[in-house]
């Protein structure tokens, strides 16, 4: 079956953003106006395509990402729309992971919030190109100019402004299109047909400075536009166009536009940017992989006629049709029927059915090329991550990391019936969700889940109450604490060694271990010389260590930041095995950490208070009586205050009630995890008690 669309009529494209800015009503807009839907639905309502699921329409925020196919003037776009929330950052990190470009929405009267640097971030982590959406332009506050100045003084961005808005706050009604020296309005209540005039001659001279300013910004990225810049020659539209998209490519720039999505206005000229200026398959670098069987690496060109390659990069389990997994095509076809090999576990696995997804809907096709994103059913060993590929062209694509969880809770099922079910819904909820944690405390023999914060475990366990049936009884949120070593153990030894009837089982390792600067993890380093231990038991050390790492010796939590090398030891021509190999590593593992004076560690979230100013010194005291350390305070739009701050995840419990207390109402704060540092001594013993 010939694709619909040509390779460079494909956009894969996700709209990220802050919580609030708009993402999702934009993305409605956008399947509104290129024909997807024939109502406009409402966030408000909960009437929205995207956010489909009944907890996101119960509280009006985007939890999972949804994916969505739609065209505009012969192009196909695949569109996801991300959460913006920072419970939710795993469903924007896998988003960005699979998506070419970007459409980032900011809110006009904030420009540039907490949330909004973070997805940002990511998508340089990505080298995703992106432009800007300055949206809610008709609320009282907006400013574009001031919105603008944010993306370049707190993103270090190079913005280029490509309309200026007409009517300011409740009397926006269109924008002048730089580019073209033409006004845009919106008169009707959908926005359906835009009309286009002629610049009002009290908006003429501004127009025409902008512009000047637009091109001679534009120029200074391309080299020949730069001599006839200098060279007063005229420059063409299409010129102009063509230097700004291979700067958005190269990340050199970002054009920004705006609009009122709420008011249906401004969408029309966003889509011809997602056209114009961002990447289809072919305009992105090949896709590195590596070979399985040489350590080689490959690239993955954009051709349907090269093997396949995809990355699975969702896992959904759905209650009536089973798992569902989502991915992107990298190279090749795939079929309907084919036999697929996972590289990731060295599994094959024949594609059931595949599907192109609509948000909840699907539609069946029989096969998808390279640059497409869909699904497939019936995947029974598949996690979030693998790489499915030819079996006789192996190739593993790099794997999506996330982010630690920083809170958990004990959950217990209501009667012995929700036992076997809770399990069973835990299992598949943490398929979906990597950032989502399960495990049986050894102590209590309590079950405890793990997620990025309170909101997620409340969604998580709301759903499991819904989807599957489970009642059950839920603890207080408890912080997950993290150990760490803080002194240099040179010999940390352990001669494992039992004799039974038959043969008996000996391994013996020796190890040094050091502290790491914060965020290295676990490291490992073989340092074995002249076959003290040969190499067959190599891997039994390793795993051994870090099992034993993920239960520390003060409280049982895991272990970080230090450095295990494993320089000497022995072995037993018959009695040695793997097992004897990795029970040594546990046991000197553990010995070494008892000597190196371990210390607890607690989660420092990172902490942003809008206000406005009159209360900055009550929730200046505020934050201080949480042991919060004040990075500083920034003059926002208006009389606003925004005070950064870094506070312990066990501080800011109660505290959204705190600040809503103490500021009427008028303050809002974000939290995102930044990193773990020592807990005081007075108060770990409190924890360890």
């Amino acid at each position: 079956m010939p694709r619909e669309y040509p390779l460079n009529k494909l956009r894969n494209i996700g709209v990220i953003a802050h919580i609030d800015a708009g993402k999702t009503t934009t993305t409605e807009r956008i399947l509104f106006y290129t024909g997807k839907t024939y109502r406009i639905g409402s966030v408000d309502d909960g009437t929205t395509v995207t956010d489909w699921m009944e907890q996101e329409r119960e509280r009006g925020i985007t939890i999972v990402s949804a994916a969505i196919t739609t065209s505009w003037r012969d192009y196909q776009i695949n569109l996801i729309d991300t959460p913006g929330h920072i419970d939710f950052t795993a469903e924007v990190q896998r988003s960005l992971r699979v998506l070419d470009g970007g459409v980032v929405v900011f809110d006009g009267v904030q420009g540039v919030e907490p949330q909004s640097e973070t997805v940002w971030r990511q998508a340089d982590r990505f080298n995703v190109p992106r432009i800007c959406f300055v949206n809610k332009m008709d609320r009282v506050g907006a400013d574009l100019e001031y919105s603008i100045q944010t993306i370049k003084d707190m993103l270090g961005a190079n913005p280029i402004q490509m309309q200026i808005a007409i009517g300011k706050e409740a009397d926006f009604k269109g924008v002048i299109d730089l580019l073209n020296m033409k006004t845009i309005i919106w008169e009707d209540e959908l926005g359906s047909s835009p009309k286009e005039y002629e610049i009002p001659g009290d908006l003429l001279e501004t127009a025409k400075n902008k512009r000047a300013q637009l091109v001679e910004k534009v120029a200074e990225l391309d080299d020949d536009l730069m001599e006839k810049f200098i060279n007063e020659e005229e420059i063409s539209i299409a010129e102009i166009k063509s230097a700004l998209r291979k700067a958005v490519l190269a990340n050199d720039a970002t054009a920004v536009f705006c609009g009122s999505s709420l008011r249906n206005k401004g969408v029309q000229p966003l889509l011809d940017a997602i056209i114009d200026y961002l990447p289809s398959p072919l305009d992105v670098p090949a896709i590195k992989g590596t070979n399985p069987k040489n350590g080689e690496e490959v690239l993955l060109e954009a051709d349907d006629s090269a093997p396949m390659s995809a990355l699975i990069f969702k896992i959904v389990s759905d209650p009536y049709a089973g798992r569902m997994a989502y991915f992107r095509v990298y190279s090749g076809t795939i079929k309907q029927g084919l036999m697929a090999y996972n590289s990731s576990n060295e599994k094959k696995e024949r594609i059931g059915r595949l599907i192109r997804v609509y948000a909840d809907h699907r539609e069946d096709v029989e096969e998808m090329h390279a640059g497409d994103i869909g699904a497939v059913l019936g995947f029974k060993s598949i996690v979030t991550g693998d790489t499915i590929c030819e079996a006789h062209h192996p190739v593993v694509l790099e794997r999506i990391t996330f982010p630690e969880p920083v809170i958990s809770v004990a959950i217990e099922p209501k009667t012995t019936a929700d036992n076997d079910k809770m399990a069973k819904a835990l299992q598949r909820l943490a398929e979906e969700d990597p950032t989502f944690r399960v495990h049986e405390d050894e102590n209590t023999g309590q079950t405890i889940i793990e997620g990025m914060g309170e909101l997620h475990l409340e969604i998580i366990v709301d759903r499991m109450f819904r989807e599957f049936n489970v009642q059950a009884n839920v603890g207080k949120p408890r912080v997950s604490y993290r150990e760490t070593i803080t002194r240099e153990v040179p010999k940390a030894e352990y001669k494992y060694a039992k004799q039974t009837g038959g043969h008996g089982q000996y391994g013996h390792v020796v190890f040094s271990m050091k502290p790491l600067p914060q965020g290295s993890g676990v490291v490992f380093v073989n340092e074995i010389k002249g076959g003290a231990v040969p190499k067959d038991y190599f891997n039994a050390v390793e795993k051994g260590v870090h099992e034993a790492a993920e239960s520390g010796v003060l409280a049982g939590y895991p272990l970080t930041d230090l450095q295990v090398t494993f320089y000497d030891g022995s072995f037993h021509e018959v009695d040695s095995s793997e097992m004897a190999f990795k029970m040594a590593s546990i046991f000197a593992f553990r010995a070494g950490v008892e000597k190196a004076h371990a210390v607890l560690l607690e989660p420092i979230m990172k902490v942003e208070v809008n206000i406005p100013e009159e209360y900055l010194g009550d929730v200046l005291g505020q934050l201080n009586s949480r042991r919060a350390e004040i990075a500083g305070i920034e003059a926002r739009h208006g009389n606003a205050q925004a005070v950064r701050a870094f506070v312990p995840l066990s501080e800011m419990s109660g505290y959204a009630t705190e600040l809503r207390s103490v500021t009427q109402g008028r303050g809002v704060f974000s939290m995102e995890y930044d990193h773990y540092t020592q807990l005081p001594e007075n108060m770990a013993k409190d924890v360890l008690l």
